[in-house]
């Protein structure tokens, strides 16, 4: 070789070539560690948004988005799970939010305070509008699935005039132990019926 460089891989000896396919293969398999550790909650596809970084489709700002806690155990089956989540129109034309969907529950109902469906909600320009409990939120029906606090899911948000976006959020973990559980820090026992 000419000056002894090497161009690309011309010139490789056969017993040079190992160190460098090791080299290559940490480096993708630890590229893969980073972009897999990125999404959070898992690798359904989609694009994740952290709850501590919020969202934006469109105009509207999606932030803090959870499933309620689990009162007294994990979501089961068949079970009604709350979605929570808050909105920022900073757009100038005020929005609606017309529904959502899941693969997790049969269906996302929009529902008053006391559970009852009804339409869709406004989102007026910059106005916060928070869904959480006591108002008006998102009720997942009919649980297709087991869902612990800390498991995720994804749910698809359609506005009608941002769009759609699906989050992959997560179910909130519960503030109570149970008597098998172990004495974590920040846990609290539930208080006696």
């Amino acid at each position: 070789m000419p000056g002894g460089k090497l161009r690309g891989w011309e010139g490789m000896r056969p017993g040079t070539s190992r160190p460098w396919r090791r080299s290559i293969t940490f480096l993708v398999v630890a590229c893969l560690a980073v972009v897999l550790g990125a999404t959070g909650c898992g690798g359904d596809g989609g694009e994740y948004h952290p709850q501590r970084e919020g969202a934006r489709v469109g105009p509207v700002l999606v932030r803090p988005a959870h499933l309620a806690e689990p009162p007294d155990g994990p979501w089961e089956s068949g079970d009604e799970a709350p979605f929570y989540v808050w909105f920022f129109n900073q757009g100038q034309e005020a929005d609606r939010l017309l529904g959502a969907e899941t693969t997790a529950a049969r269906s996302v109902d929009i529902v008053d305070a006391k559970g009852a469906v009804r339409g869709p909600v406004p989102l007026p320009t910059d106005r916060l509008v928070e869904l959480e409990q006591g108002r008006v939120h998102l009720l997942r029906t009919d649980l297709r699935q087991q869902i612990r606090g800390g498991d995720c899911v994804w749910i698809t948000l359609r506005f009608e005039r941002a769009g759609e976006i699906a989050l992959q959020v997560h179910s909130q973990i519960p503030t109570y132990v149970d008597d098998h559980a172990t004495d974590a820090p920040g846990l609290t026992p539930p208080s006696p019926p």
